[in-house]
């Protein structure tokens, strides 16, 4: 998220903590893999049904507690195994 709570992108995967062990030697720490957002954007209008759906983006300052309390609330955790 910016700092008016607009969507840059999203985390699709995370570096597997055993395989960078296995290779470096090391625990490598929060080192994550995202897609931005102006892709998954394009992805999303070019199905009406979700297109409608599209909020707009936020161009005016917000608050940072008002920009937590929102990316808290539309944050979710998907585990795929």
């Amino acid at each position: 998220m910016d700092e008016r709570g607009n969507v840059i992108g999203v985390v699709v995967a995370k570096l597997s903590q055993r395989a960078a062990l296995a290779t470096s030697g090391a625990l490598a720490e929060n080192v994550n893999y995202a897609v931005k957002s102006s892709y998954l954007l394009s992805f999303l209008e070019s199905v009406p049904e979700v297109a409608a759906k599209l909020k707009e983006a936020h161009t005016k300052d917000r608050k940072f507690e008002d920009v937590v309390r929102a990316v808290e609330q539309a944050t979710v955790l998907v585990l795929v195994y």
